[in-house]
């Protein structure tokens, strides 16, 4: 049937139906989007222009928390140890999941073994239990120091030391390298083998062979990891909040952003303030992001 206007009413209502069923399925997606994601990001980006401390209601105070940040020395700490972190931990956590990757790929017997038991730190690295452990290992009379006491050197309490308790939480990160190593492998394997059979014949080795075909061709899925760890590093809460036992010491050298924006939500109460400082964080991450998709039209290399 044509309406006056030339539009087949039984089709549109057939595309109506066949809307309605799609909505309908994706409506439990949807609900969950509103309610766990867009609503709470609403409200927490108004929280962030009031003072509110989730007993009384907020009071409007417009960018008073946002400019309070830059004169909060805690603050200010908290982003120079996040920095220290995503810096070292990154860089170290993704050349030896490549440096992994590259020998697993050489073909090894039992190699599904090799590759679910190096995965599982990245599923158990940061839980509660790890954390704890980890505490204990680097504790001073921990595993570690009884290691180093054994060939005659003297350990440090690791974990107690400002000067090296946020590298105990590095080698943590590093740990977990699992979840990396096995996207480098995948894209090592997809790799066609002419390639290195025609450098083969040039009479390339297989240092060459890494830096002129390997790492070349990883280069989009090292912009992938790149990514992903340095978000879920500026992320970072578990452990430092275990290690530290939810303070951030000694001396605030494990004060993550995280821990301090949990501090300031659920210790003090200052939930505008948090607020703000998540909002900053998002846009912390987006630039860092930004930047790196920027400078990658000169170092990521894609097929044609």
């Amino acid at each position: 049937m044509i309406n006056p206007w030339g539009v087949d009413t039984s089709m549109m209502k057939s595309v109506l139906r066949k809307n309605a069923v799609a909505y309908l399925f994706l409506s439990p997606w949807l609900i969950g989007l509103l309610a766990l994601s867009v609503i709470p990001m609403g409200a927490s980006l108004y929280f962030s222009f009031t003072e509110y401390d989730m007993f009384s209601s907020p009071q409007w105070i417009g960018l008073e928390n946002y400019s309070g940040m830059i004169e909060d020395p805690k603050y200010l700490k908290s982003i120079e140890v996040t920095l220290t972190y995503v810096l070292f931990s990154v860089p170290l956590q993704l050349s030896f999941a490549l440096g992994v990757a590259v020998l697993l790929n050489r073909g090894l017997r039992g190699l599904k073994i090799y590759r679910a038991t190096y995965y599982v730190p990245s599923l158990f690295g940061g839980s509660v239990a790890v954390a704890l452990l980890w505490r204990q290992l680097f504790g001073g009379e921990g595993l570690v120091n009884k290691f180093l006491a054994s060939i005659g050197i003297e350990g440090a309490n690791w974990i107690s030391s400002p000067d090296t308790a946020i590298y105990t939480l590095i080698i943590l990160a590093v740990w977990q390298f699992g979840s990396p190593m096995l996207i480098f492998l995948a894209g090592l394997k997809g790799i066609p083998n002419e390639l290195y059979e025609a450098a083969n014949i040039d009479g390339a080795g297989k240092l060459k062979q890494f830096f002129s075909i390997s790492l070349p061709m990883l280069t989009p899925i090292i912009l992938f990891n790149l990514i992903m760890q340095i978000i879920g590093a500026f992320q970072a809460f578990t452990p430092a909040y275990i290690v530290s036992g939810g303070e951030g010491g000694p001396l605030d050298s494990t004060l993550f952003y995280t821990l301090y924006l949990y501090q300031k939500a659920f210790a003090h109460f200052q939930m505008g303030y948090a607020s703000a400082m998540a909002w900053a964080l998002l846009i912390m991450i987006a630039i860092v992001t930004a930047v790196i998709f920027a400078s990658s039209k000169k170092w990521v290399f894609y097929q044609e």
